[in-house]
């Protein structure tokens, strides 16, 4: 009988080790090795038919051979979700769908299948959930239920047997954290049982051509649970972000070999389910009709569209010794250097002040255009003098104090424009030299002159 081997895999970046560490020497991660065991060496045969491997050698083709027309995409029904995707599913893509416990991976996914099921043959597979369940969900939903198939069941072989048996063109796993492969000593959920039965189940979405869709769980930071290697072995990771009592979903793409990378899509969680927002700069602009000081308006660019997006920012005096910095859809480090520009090449000091940032609607803007909207919404609220409500700023600031340009500036005023704004303070050399009609440009190249135009 072959000796069981043990190896120890780290959870972000999927590097292994003979033996157990507290630090992970690959990417310097704590408390990230879990063990899992090593499957023997198989026989020859076994492996081979394991791998798919009939004995003969693939077809060398030269790539203007390959015809395009032959794996057209298939439309999801729904266009923001269609957008994330890059135009549709790909027939033979593995894509995985995370989220946060309520966000609506199963509702989303749901929706999907019930809607493809009249012209397409649809197969779900639920393993957290007993099939009456499901059904009252669909029934919940008012969904058409006559045209899918689904199955309760966690074995992995059992899944594949059942799909070879289906032949489904499209394939859902709910979840991927919950099925296990027999031949694995470790508990479902495991490093070895997830990485192993991804890897079945992509490798056979990709022999038969069939669209394979993966729920993932996540940990307390957001992150997708389970080994870093899955995100490598899929093609197109997704984000449903949004929390249970929120009404707004954003769906972002974190990697897709079949599009944009960080597209977004917005959904609104009703009582038929996720409905797609086609204008999402209309729902984050639902702003008051008196302008409160600290309120601007800002231009974020999330994939392949503009989005208007309002900053919110409050500063007050501490009464503490170590005043606060409180970001919320803001990275806090950035606000803090953003702080110090200011003092140092604006002349404003806050650095006794509690100051508070905020990001409407739940988006969260990682992008540096949003630096110089939120450096005059600090100021507004610290004058307390309030914006116009028809002004649109956007911008990237550097060290120096300078205002540098960001992409897709032109695209952004237009945004902006076609939304009702009549002035726009931006960086000189996003300055277009036809400009739109009925808008004041204010083009400016430092920090001061921005502060001098307010």
């Amino acid at each position: 009988m072959a000796k069981k081997k043990t190896a120890f895999v780290c959870n972000e970046c999927g590097a292994d080790f003979p033996k157990w560490q507290g630090q992970c020497p690959a990417c310097g991660a704590w408390n990230t090795l879990q063990e899992f065991v090593v499957d023997p060496a198989m026989p020859k045969s076994r492996s081979s038919e394991r791998s798919g491997f009939s004995g003969q050698l693939s077809e060398v083709r030269h790539l203007d051979e390959i015809a395009l027309e032959d794996s057209p995409r298939i439309s999801a029904g729904m266009d923001e979700l269609d957008r994330v995707l890059g135009g549709g599913l790909v027939p033979g893509s593995a894509i995985l769908l995370g989220g946060h416990p309520g966000a609506g991976k199963s509702t989303l996914l749901l929706q999907v299948l019930c809607r493809l099921a009249d012209r397409e043959k649809c197969f779900y597979i639920t393993g957290e959930e007993s099939l009456a369940q499901v059904a009252m969900r669909a029934d919940r939903l008012k969904l058409p239920k006559e045209k899918l198939r689904l199955a309760a069941e966690t074995d992995v072989e059992q899944i594949l047997e059942l799909a070879r048996k289906e032949q489904p063109r499209l394939l859902v796993v709910d979840s991927i954290q919950v099925m296990y492969l027999a031949g694995l000593q470790s508990a479902p959920g495991s490093v070895a049982q997830v990485r192993e039965g991804a890897a079945a189940l992509t490798r056979f979405a990709k022999q038969t051509g069939t669209v394979l869709l993966l729920v993932g769980h996540v940990t307390k930071d957001g992150t997708l649970a389970g080994p870093k290697v899955l995100e490598h072995m899929i093609d197109c990771s997704l984000m449903l972000e949004g929390s249970a009592d929120a009404r707004f979903r954003t769906l972002r793409g974190l990697k897709n070999r079949f599009g944009a990378v960080n597209e977004l899509g917005v959904f609104a969680m009703t009582g038929e389910g996720l409905k797609e927002v086609k204008n999402p700069s209309a729902i984050f602009l639902n702003r008051a009709d008196d302008i409160a000081p600290g309120s601007l308006v800002t231009v974020v660019w999330e994939g392949t569209r503009p989005l208007l997006v309002e900053l919110q920012a409050l500063v007050d005096a501490s009464h503490f010794g170590n005043p606060r910095r409180v970001c919320v859809g803001l990275e806090a480090n950035r606000l803090a250097m953003l702080l110090a520009v200011l003092h140092r090449h604006g002349g404003i000091q806050v650095g006794d002040q509690d100051v508070f940032a905020n990001v409407v609607g739940g988006v969260k803007v990682a992008e540096t255009a949003a630096d110089l909207a939120l450096v005059l919404a600090i100021v507004s609220s610290f004058r307390d003098r309030p914006l116009g409500r028809d002004l649109v700023v956007f911008g990237e600031i550097g060290l120096s104090g300078e205002i540098r340009p960001v992409p897709q500036g032109q695209e952004r005023l237009y945004e902006a424009v076609k939304h009702g704004f009549k002035r726009a303070i931006i960086p000189k050399a996003n300055k277009p030299r036809q400009l739109p009609d009925g808008v004041e440009v204010i083009a400016v190249s430092t920090l001061v002159e921005a502060l001098e135009q307010l």
